[in-house]
């Protein structure tokens, strides 16, 4: 029996196996207008692909809750209920398929206003659909990017309404799990960790007062979003600094926290808030962060980072390293990847009928084909 392929249920909901999407941004919305960040045909075709090569759960990229918390113009965003209305054509079709549909709530801080990865990514000019981005401290990721205003108390409590409202939105679109982004070098990780973080009051100093924010917007979505339903937690196992910097002893003792506030299953990714550190990339190089979670503390956990065979994905669940796995890339190069794991496994798994959906979603059979 393939672990890789069996049922995962939290609360209330069954994910019928453990190959999950990780969030990736598609960067292909509109960057303006009443079509701005609203997901369209693009967005469908990517998240259906994938659905239908058998993925047991799919997280939509990082989606803005607010204009200000996109990465880049061209981003996701649910701040208002036309993209919310959009996004139930996916969320949808994604459940006849038998996948699980799931959203990333973000704020991109200090990290907003940049242009697309492939024509270079960099922060862009005041002629270029610019704003001015936000964080803990007057403190620019790079050289090259703005230096971003310090947030008020008062705008926190407004962020952190933004990510209710979101949530909200979220729950109307269609989505059964939400997860807040608190990874790579964004918003709430930048209040995370000292190396971003350097104010002196209620959300800047002690472990206590830089995890203020990040609990703050797990209770306000935790609040929104129903009991029997699962919410996830990002997170930067570690900056990759030698000092100064977010550690994978805070994020043991983060993890505990957020179990504690209804937080279901911790996403654990590293890195993100220090350009030019030096990360010892390979196969499975974040597992053993998520294994010390999920050894240490009550917190379910996702693996992610070089997951590229079926082999490695079914040893990391079989040894207790995580609970799921989460593919990026190799998911954007195989959309069928799940389908084509399950042969190399001989396992079980379900198979969408194509002439029956809407009596029901699975039929059971054999080995993928």
């Amino acid at each position: 029996m393939s672990t890789l392929f069996e049922p995962y249920t939290l609360r209330a909901l069954t994910i019928p196996n453990r190959v999950w999407m990780a969030p990736m941004c598609q960067y292909s919305a509109a960057p303006d207008g009443p079509e701005a960040g609203v997901p369209h045909d693009w967005h469908f075709a990517h998240y259906a692909a994938r659905a239908t090569g058998g993925t047991g759960l799919i997280v939509v990229e990082a989606t803005a809750v607010s204009p200000e918390g996109r990465i880049s113009p061209y981003d996701l965003g649910i701040w208002n209920d036309t993209q919310a209305e959009a996004f139930r054509r996916i969320t949808r079709f994604l459940a006849t398929q038998g996948t699980v549909p799931a959203i990333q709530l973000a704020h991109a801080g200090r990290k907003a206003a940049t242009g697309r990865p492939w024509k270079g990514g960099a922060p862009l000019g005041p002629h270029d659909r610019a704003w001015q981005p936000v964080a803990p401290s007057a403190v620019p990721f790079s050289e090259r990017h703005q230096v971003p205003d310090e947030l008020s108390t008062e705008q926190i409590r407004e962020i952190v309404g933004h990510f209710r409202a979101a949530a909200r939105r979220a729950l109307a679109a269609g989505f059964e799990v939400a997860e807040i982004h608190g990874a790579h070098g964004y918003l709430i990780n930048e209040f995370l960790s000292p190396h971003s973080n350097h104010r002196t009051d209620a959300y800047g100093g002690s472990y206590e007062n830089r995890t203020r924010f990040a609990f703050e917007v797990v209770d306000a979505v935790r609040e929104e979003w129903p009991d029997d339903k699962p919410l996830f937690f990002r997170v930067s196992a570690t900056d990759w600094l030698d000092a100064d910097g977010w550690t994978p002893d805070d994020t043991v003792r983060l993890a505990a926290g957020l179990h504690a506030r209804g937080i279901d299953l911790l996403d654990v990714s590293t890195g993100g808030n220090s350009p030019g550190v030096r990360i010892p990339t390979g196969p499975g190089y974040q597992v053993p962060f998520a294994a010390r979670v999920r050894q240490e503390t009550p917190m379910p956990v996702a693996a992610v980072g070089l997951i590229t065979d079926a082999g490695q994905a079914e040893k990391i669940l079989a040894n207790g390293e995580a609970d799921a796995v989460l593919l990026g890339r190799e998911l954007l190069r195989n959309p069928s990847w799940a389908r084509q794991a399950a042969r190399e496994l001989d396992a079980r798994v379900r198979v969408p009928d194509q002439y029956h959906l809407s009596r029901s979603p699975w039929r059971a059979t054999g080995t993928s084909r």
